[in-house]
Parts: C-alpha cells; structure tokens; sequence
C-alpha cells in the first residue's frame, strides 16, 4: 500500500494523445508505416504538440490542413505538401526547405496511404 501511495504522490504530467490503432493492412496502417519508414516523414516532422524536430510538428494537421490555403480540403492541402513542398510554407517555416525528391520515391498508392494516415492526425 506504501508503493502505491508513493507512487500516485507523483506530479501528473500532459502527455501526448495515444496513438490511434488502425486495422493492419488499412490505409492508415500502411501510411503509419510509411511516415515511420520509407517516407522519412518522421525525420523532421514530430506528432507530439509543440515538437518541432526541424519542420513544423503534424499534430492536428488534419484540423489545421483545411485552413491552410482558401478553397483546398485537408487531404488535398497535405497531398500537395508532399507532393509540391515549396507551394505554400507554414508561417514560421519559410527558410525551412522539405525534401523534394520524396516525391519521386513514392508511388501514388503510398501517397495516398500518407495523406490517409495524416488525415487521423486530428
């Protein structure tokens, strides 16, 4: 009962929102993978609010997307930024230069899978 008391003494501290868990196989699933992996998203884009690793932190950008540019939905503004990184730059990032040839390594399927993943990012 000591331990237990000791350890709800303990200051709570915010944490992220958890992880959503996706269906293997899914879309999001495979784009999950993909932000982790082969997309190298995670390299310079944290999902953690207020994390910047070297390009803006991606947590809510499925809130934040669709306010970005007037008239573009969230997926298409976030497929856009893969696809034409230097079309618009987040304020506060406009030195930052994205990766342009990601483009290039991924195929549509896996863009698609990213914007997918993304779009959970609420």
């Amino acid at each position: 009962m000591l331990f237990l008391a000791a350890c709800s003494a303990a200051p709570s501290t915010p944490s992220a929102s958890p992880a959503p868990t996706f269906l293997p196989g899914s879309i999001e699933a495979l784009g999950a993978a993909l932000f982790q992996g082969k997309g190298r998203c995670s390299t310079c884009h944290s999902l953690s609010p207020g994390t910047v690793i070297y390009g803006p932190s991606l947590a809510g950008i499925a809130t934040r997307a669709g306010q970005r540019e007037s008239g573009v939905s969230a997926a298409d503004y976030i497929e856009e930024s893969i696809l034409l990184p230097d079309k618009f730059k987040v304020p506060g990032f406009e030195d930052k230069q994205m990766d342009n040839t990601l483009a290039k390594s991924l195929t549509t399927d896996e863009v698609a899978d990213l914007v997918a993943y993304l779009m959970t990012q609420k």
